[in-house]
């Protein structure tokens, strides 16, 4: 079934209207909600379905300018679920404004489904994504009061390179409601050209560096130029690139393996801080551990371990994408056996279904233990279902257990800062401070001693309850298994806070520090760093240049 994409009405206040263009009628039905107003783009309203598209007329005539959309729908068409819907705009011809940084040339702003509701924006961005469809920039989120219409009324806009605003509920909407929850502002002359556009010559917008990434997204073949151009790394197995199966049908898990086959060769503690403001922490931090794991799948490995190997390596990275990645960098036809036969094994190795639903009435803490403890009891083969798993973690349920915050990461990198700013904290064990209290925090010739101690510390500490925090380096697995040797000791919850920040901003930092470490000394510890993996504590804060936490795994 097809359906015409409404009118959307005019904000009392819109310039823009014209004598055939409707008004809201009130706003009321925007008033004491949560609303995003999202930038308001020149191009043709199209609307994609499983089995087809169409502008907004619905028997829309063939015109070059949608060639492009329909490639597009080629290529996303099967993900789009029966009788749901993708509404956005076909940015490919220029109308009245010209654009030359474009993510893609279709944009998606409504998703609905079947039975023609649009969905909360909060699940319509990831479903885009998902397809390989960015959105329109957001440019205000929070609830329409009259506050918020002043803020509207007055909120200033580049008219020479943008259109207008368009003003929609957060949540979700019946079809009927739209007039309601829907409203536009249109900056006055809109329609600037003498001639339709659609009677003129195709003139193209232009793509900016992103779009090879949505490109991706979305199936489309990969540009590996293009791909190191947009994600400031140069250089990059080509060659791998062009061997990459089938890495995730689309989405950010597609652009996840194919990064991390491109950049197989990059250091991966360098690589998550570097990509991590273009691609997000999440996404940058599962391409640089698909880049740190996929070499594992080409040496032989016992296959009675596999199971539990395979499911530990899921917390961190999809198994199909990993596969992928795996096969496409193999060295010899050997190795790209073992990823075959390490593959077949990966059919058995789902993670339990459920789990997190399990322990979604439980406080922060003791939800993150139990799924913890849950997830490497089915890995070793201990418990099958998630009910079973609600048995064997009864003992984590109240939350009664200490806690440990170890930081990693290298020196000057924040972790400081970040866990003296952490709230509820019962003891703090420096390492710095240990070494200071000897007379120098740079002296290291009695580094066995200082840890000795902290080591000691730490145990009394956790002992005695409540939340600890160990600041050290913890640049390794070796150097964090010592710390973890006390807290398993005391059965504590133990969560690794990871910083990572780019290389040249951690130089930068070092060189403003109160005591700054000499720069060989850094140079070490960025070549040592290897940052851990999700699953190799109870729980993982990565921590970006911001000093905030941007992902928790």
């Amino acid at each position: 079934m097809r359906t015409h994409y409404p009118r959307t009405p005019h904000l009392p206040w819109s310039p823009g209207v014209a004598a055939d263009d409707v008004r809201v009628t009130g706003l009321s039905g925007l008033r004491g909600r949560e609303v995003v107003v999202t930038e308001k783009l020149d191009g043709e309203n199209t609307t994609l379905y499983a089995d087809g598209l169409h502008a907004r007329s619905l028997d829309s005539a063939h015109h070059p300018s949608r060639a492009w959309a329909k490639a597009l729908h080629g290529r996303i068409g099967h993900a789009i679920p029966a009788g749901w819907r993708v509404c956005g705009e076909n940015m490919f011809a220029r109308h009245s404004l010209a654009y030359d940084d474009l993510d893609s040339y279709f944009y998606g702003f409504s998703v609905w489904d079947a039975h023609g509701r649009c969905l909360d924006w909060d699940l319509t961005v990831p479903f885009l994504r998902d397809l390989g469809v960015p959105v329109p920039r957001v440019l205000w989120r929070g609830v329409f009061d009259a506050r918020a219409e002043k803020a509207l009324r007055t909120m200033r806009l580049d008219l020479t390179r943008q259109e207008g605003y368009v003003v929609r509920t957060a949540e979700g909407f019946a079809a009927e409601d739209f007039g309601q929850r829907v409203a536009k502002w249109v900056r006055p002359g809109h329609v600037q050209t003498g001639t339709h556009w659609m009677h003129a010559a195709v003139v193209e917008n232009r793509l900016g560096p992103n779009a090879a990434l949505w490109a991706v997204r979305s199936g489309a073949s990969a540009d590996a130029e293009a791909l190191a151009a947009a994600v400031g790394v140069p250089g990059g197995d080509a060659a791998a690139l062009g061997r990459l199966e089938a890495a995730g049908a689309t989405g950010d898990a597609r652009l996840a393996g194919v990064l991390a086959a491109l950049l197989h060769g990059t250091r991966r503690a360098w690589l998550a801080p570097k990509l991590a403001p273009l691609l997000g922490m999440p996404l940058a931090r599962r391409v640089g551990d698909l880049v740190g794991l996929h070499p594992a799948l080409h040496r032989p490995y016992p296959d009675a371990d596999r199971r539990t190997g395979l499911l530990r390596m899921a917390y961190a990275a999809d198994l199909g994408v990993l596969h992928a990645v795996a096969r496409a960098t193999a060295p010899t036809a050997g190795a790209r056996e073992q990823v075959e036969w390490s593959a077949l094994h990966a059919e058995d190795a789902r993670p339990v279904e459920g789990l997190r639903d399990a322990f979604a009435g439980l406080d922060d803490d003791a939800a993150a233990r139990c799924l913890a403890e849950s997830r490497e009891a089915y890995a070793l083969g201990r418990i099958g279902s998630a009910e079973e798993a609600v048995a064997a973690t009864w003992r984590w349920r109240t939350g009664g257990f200490p806690k440990l915050i170890q930081m990693v990461g290298p020196s000057g990198s924040g972790k400081s800062t970040f866990a003296r700013g952490l709230p509820g904290v019962d003891a703090y064990v420096s390492l710095d401070d240990l070494r200071e209290a000897r007379g120098a925090r740079s002296d290291q010739k009695a580094n066995q001693e200082v840890l000795r101690t902290g080591l000691g510390r730490l145990d009394t500490a956790l002992a005695a309850g409540g939340t600890v925090v160990w600041d050290a380096t913890s640049l390794n697995q070796q150097q964090r298994s010592l710390v973890h040797t006390v807290a398993r000791r005391r059965d504590a919850l133990i969560t690794h806070a990871v910083v990572l920040v780019d290389e040249d901003e951690l130089v930068r930092r070092n060189g403003e520090r109160e005591h700054p470490v000499p720069r060989e000394v850094l140079a070490a510890q960025l070549h040592r760093f290897g940052p851990p993996y999700p699953g190799q504590a109870h729980r993982t804060w990565y921590i970006g240049a911001s000093g905030t936490v941007e992902e928790e795994a």
